[in-house]
């Protein structure tokens, strides 16, 4: 059984302030595309986990790795040796731990309801889900969401026109403890309190050109690379919106039609060799997982 863990981008990512413990409360339009890793699940005795792929090598291994501790919340009596197909390069800001984590947990649950048990989770496990990462819940669902608090707070968007998109990694670690701390303003306006319905790629786009990544900045003044691929995917033909996604250093371009989104990750490749370039469907949602996290949240 197989399960694909969907890159998450951060379209727009408003920092409104900080919580006594040190937490950053955000408000984050998220999305999820057709590009990421991929997890492969065989019932076995006990949880075992190999890592595959291109960066297989910036992912531990170890009982603590965040697939096996997500893969133990739900499994209860059931194992399975797990496969992960490491795809997306690690730390980049598209929630690729936080994906995997999530992939595992799906997986899970669809083995225990191919072995005639009722899928879902306790309170109890949602809980502990949600304590793995920020991310998790949302990744869990992949579906296009609101994000607020510090990652807690859902709101399901309605399914999204057409947008394809392309990302693009420098290659580089930027550690988001790093980024925050050069925040220098951790109070920001939000997002508008209703979101706009958008009936196009376009729409989408140009709404997006009146929020912010708040991240965006205090990145390039750790990695100024960052920049550079923001201009670069600026200039493709046929981008209609550019910007860093998460803390980075992967950055994204919109695009409205799948073939302008192939043809421009192709071009992007072979300007920028040494980068990491990747194209997809921006997913118009999966109200399948939504609902699952919505009753068991």
């Amino acid at each position: 059984m197989t399960e694909f863990a969907h890159a998450k981008i951060n379209l727009c990512l408003h920092v409104t302030g900080q919580r006594a413990d040190g937490y950053h409360l955000l408000d984050s339009l998220v999305v999820f595309a057709g590009i990421g890793d991929g997890l492969r699940a065989t019932p076995a005795d006990g949880l075992n986990l190999r890592v595959t792929g291109p960066f297989a090598a910036g992912v531990p291994a170890g009982q603590d790795n965040l697939v096996l501790r997500a893969a133990r919340l739900v499994a209860g009596d059931m194992g399975a040796d797990l496969v992960l197909d490491k795809r997306l390069p690690p730390a980049s800001g598209i929630g690729g731990g936080s994906a995997d984590a999530a992939a595992a947990i799906r997986v899970l649950l669809r083995l225990q309801a191919m072995a005639g048990r009722m899928p879902g989770m306790t309170q109890a496990q949602a809980d502990a889900v949600a304590a793995l990462g920020a991310d998790v819940p949302v990744c869990l669902a992949s579906h296009p969401a609101r994000m607020r608090g510090i990652g807690e707070k859902l709101d399901w968007l309605p399914p999204l026109p057409e947008v394809h998109v392309v990302l693009a990694n420098p290659r580089i670690e930027v550690p988001t403890p790093a980024v925050f701390k050069a925040l220098p303003q951790k109070k920001n306006s939000p997002l508008p309190e209703v979101l706009p319905s958008w009936i196009d790629a376009a729409a989408l786009a140009g709404w997006l050109r009146d929020t912010r990544n708040d991240l965006e900045a205090p990145a390039r003044i750790i990695a100024p690379v960052i920049g550079d691929v923001v201009s670069a995917l600026e200039a493709l033909p046929g981008a209609l919106f550019a910007r860093m996604s998460g803390s980075g250093a992967t950055c994204f371009a919109l695009f409205a039609k799948e073939a302008e989104a192939i043809a421009a990750s192709e071009t992007l490749a072979e300007d920028q060799p040494d980068w990491w370039v990747a194209s997809g469907l921006i997913y118009p949602g999966r109200a399948d997982m939504a609902q699952l996290i919505r009753a068991t949240t």
